[in-house]
């Protein structure tokens, strides 16, 4: 088991910056690629970043590829996501997910590992 804890979450103007924590506990956190969701009310989940078990190789959404950046810190067990220049239309509850595959999938059903979720908000 891998247990996903997200903080980081806020209220914001749009134009600002969050950046949204992930922390994992349980099983080696290095053997895991990691994702990043975010579901808006009325709306299916959306993928945003994934970053293989490295740390080399990132995915993006077209949505939000230049303004966020996926990281992570193996040493720290904590995978991050940098969101700048954030849009009102960013507003969701968002989410980390563990894939043992490493597989950088934008697909949240090749993931084996979900956290509860941390909500942003970002007003116009």
């Amino acid at each position: 088991q891998v247990q996903l804890v997200e903080s980081g979450g806020g209220l914001v103007q749009a134009g600002g910056s969050l950046r949204l924590s992930c922390v994992a506990s349980g099983r080696t956190f290095s053997n895991y690629g990691m994702g990043w969701f975010r579901q808006a009310p009325g709306k299916e989940r959306e993928f945003v970043a994934a970053i293989n078990w490295r740390g080399i190789s990132t995915y993006y959404a077209d949505s939000v590829k230049g303004r966020f950046t996926i990281s992570r810190d193996n040493a720290k067990n904590t995978v991050y996501l940098q969101m700048n220049s954030l849009k009102p239309e960013d507003t969701a509850v968002y989410s980390c997910a563990a894939d043992y595959g490493s597989r950088l999938s934008r697909e949240p059903e090749e993931y084996d590992y979900w956290g509860q979720g941390t909500q942003v908000t970002v007003s116009s």
